[in-house]
């Protein structure tokens, strides 16, 4: 079906923009946690203002576009060659890890936002805001993994097939 409308040049351009959305994403989230590590840890204030503005802009500019373009480029590569979308159990579960991972960012990045603005009104002391610095921190950590996840799915491909096993039972059935 779909498979069909993608010619051998325009798959590869579809594997790279996803490589290099994802990686990018992969990216930005690493350096977020970093900052994440520096505004809960650091001891200058005003170094801690700066990391948690900072992380507003990279969630906002980078972030978030990048996990809608990995997730768009994700569909368009599944769909546009022989894996398929729901043909194999490792990109459903990239896909659903994919969304899931999109879908907590959404409703995290404005945590990112009111920190940020926090950071403006005021010169961060250690443990000022500490539960939400704490959430940041947690936050990046938990996206890093899911995006490794996702990444060591792609490479290892665990699981099989969708429905093979079905299959294989009703060839056995019927060979008897």
């Amino acid at each position: 079906m779909f498979t069909r409308l993608l010619p051998p040049r325009w798959r590869k351009l579809a594997f790279t923009s996803h490589v290099t959305t994802s990686v990018g994403w992969l990216g930005a989230v690493a350096a977020y946690l970093a900052l994440a590590v520096v505004g809960l840890s650091s001891q200058d204030g005003q170094l801690a203002s700066a990391a948690y503005r900072a992380m507003e802009v990279i969630g906002w500019a980078v972030i978030v576009p990048s996990a809608f373009a990995s997730l768009l480029t994700g569909l368009v590569q599944s769909l546009g060659t022989e894996w398929g979308l729901l043909r194999h159990y490792w990109i459903v579960a990239k896909l659903a890890l994919t969304v899931a991972a999109t879908g907590v960012l959404l409703m995290h990045v404005p945590t990112v936002s009111r920190m940020a603005r926090i950071a403006v009104a005021a010169t961060l002391a250690t443990g000022d805001f500490r539960l939400m610095r704490v959430q940041l921190l947690v936050h990046a950590v938990g996206g890093l993994l899911v995006l490794l996840t996702a990444t060591a799915l792609s490479v290892y491909k665990p699981w099989g097939r969708i429905g093979s096993a079905r299959a294989r039972t009703s060839r056995e059935i019927s060979a008897t």
